[in-house]
């Protein structure tokens, strides 16, 4: 059995639900954590920016707080975005606030926070450095000064590994477009020897298997690794635990103080479903104020998603996605967990529900977070029909339903086929075509 089932890594599978932070001096202009080069900003004048950086309202522990209660199992926070402003002890690098007007480890209280919620932790580090001119001159400009970035990325590794005890998930971003030239397997050797049983976003540090086959990640050599989409939820193509990575608001993850239409909790527990149904975990990111508090209407979010992640905890922590058990969903997405399938209606059909491709014989029906529901069970081929329901949805975000099965779900041979598939045996259509 895989080590992330069973092993030190099982904590993702279990997991399934984490917040992502992207918070840096970015936060106090409010135009996006890439407003630096977007925004055509000078260098020397958004440095600056670090003797404002003060964090009066940074609480972590209540960040920890707002995660967990939201239902999020697992945190992780940008130590060093692409801006090359570090929130932590950088060793010989004066732009981190230690050094600046924080005049603090900002993640050395990250991790205290974390810990205190029982909740894992783990660190965003950018690969990328926009105070290195190398990055837009090329590697063969000043292979010099390309070294010097190589080690103070390496040294920053290290340095996060080291100093603060145990941590659980390293997550890398910015590998392009100098791909291999941060020595992408030093760097997991460090980890690995530093955080033995701390998880790495494979993909992110060595790249995409097809684009570079012959890599740890690719070859999948060691324990541990995890893949991440960005803000795309589709089936994964590689064999080892994956997440997508969404946001709270609409184009960028810092904070945007002008954007005023963040998605509803509603949107934001479709995005959950969806994530969870192709068997992903959804690591939802919150961008704080320059401040370090959340803005109110992050907070409301936050509010939505724990009601509805502790009413519906059972189709939600520790299972598998189950999208894929069908060709077709019309009603939204499904997980599973043993011998319970859990529909996930987003788009409700009133007092009589209907579903089709299940092979288990069913031995009971519950409807999440409503013990007063009595629902039969009416079944005809592989057609099922459920009666007793309320004309409308019981939960206002996503009704489930938890059907019982007589073993693990499998699909009949109706739900196993796939016409868009290439399954052109049209044998198993011809009944219903006549119908």
């Amino acid at each position: 059995m895989s080590e992330t089932k069973t092993g030190p890594y099982a904590w993702f599978n279990e997991a399934k639900f984490g917040m992502f932070v992207h918070w840096g001096l970015y936060s106090l202009l409010g135009i996006g954590e890439q407003v630096l080069l977007r925004g055509r900003l000078k260098p020397s004048e958004y440095r600056r920016l670090a003797e404002r950086f003060t964090a009066p309202n940074y609480d972590a522990h209540e960040w920890a707080r707002m995660a967990r209660d939201a239902g999020m199992r697992y945190v992780v926070l940008t130590s060093k975005h692409h801006d090359g402003y570090c929130l932590f002890d950088s060793p010989g690098w004066e732009l981190c606030a230690p050094r600046t007007a924080p005049g603090r480890d900002l993640v050395a209280e990250y991790v205290e926070g974390c810990r205190a919620a029982g909740m894992p932790v783990g660190i965003y580090y950018s690969l990328q450095d926009w105070s290195f001119p190398v990055m837009f001159d090329g590697p063969d400009a000043d292979p010099g000064e390309l070294q010097r970035l190589v080690r103070k990325i390496h040294d920053d590794v290290r340095a996060l590994c080291s100093n603060y005890g145990k941590i659980d998930l390293m997550w890398f971003d910015g590998r392009w477009p100098l791909h291999d030239l941060w020595r992408p397997v030093e760097i997991d050797d460090i980890i690995r020897e530093l955080q033995p049983e701390c998880m790495i976003t494979g993909d992110r540090l060595h790249g995409a298997p097809a684009q570079f086959p012959d890599s740890p990640f690719a070859r999948n050599e060691r324990p541990g690794y995890i893949a991440s989409s960005e803000r795309r939820i589709v089936a994964s193509t590689v064999p080892v635990p994956w997440e997508v990575c969404e946001i709270n608001q609409h184009r960028w993850w810092g904070y945007v103080k002008h954007d005023h239409h963040y998605k509803t909790a509603t949107e934001l527990i479709y995005l959950l479903a969806e994530a969870l149904g192709q068997g992903a975990n959804l690591l939802l990111n919150f961008g704080p104020m320059g401040d370090g508090a959340f803005p109110q209407r992050a907070r409301e979010q936050l509010e939505g998603l724990g009601r509805f992640t502790e009413r519906n905890a059972e189709a939600i922590y520790g299972c598998t996605g189950a999208n894929g058990l069908f060709e077709y969903l019309t009603f939204g997405d499904m997980t599973m967990r043993d011998e319970t399938l859990y529909l996930w209606v987003k788009y409700w059909q009133g007092e009589s529900f209907h579903f089709a491709g299940l092979a288990n014989e069913i031995r009971g029906v519950r409807v999440l977070g409503r013990h007063d529901i009595e629902v039969t069970i009416e079944r005809g081929g592989d057609h099922i029909w459920l009666r007793g329901l309320p004309e409308l949805p019981p939960d206002p975000d996503i009704t489930i339903l938890a059907v019982d099965c007589d073993g693990e779900p499998r699909a009949t041979e109706w739900g196993r086929y796939r016409l868009h598939g290439g399954d052109y045996d049209m044998r198993v259509w011809r009944e219903w075509v006549r119908s």
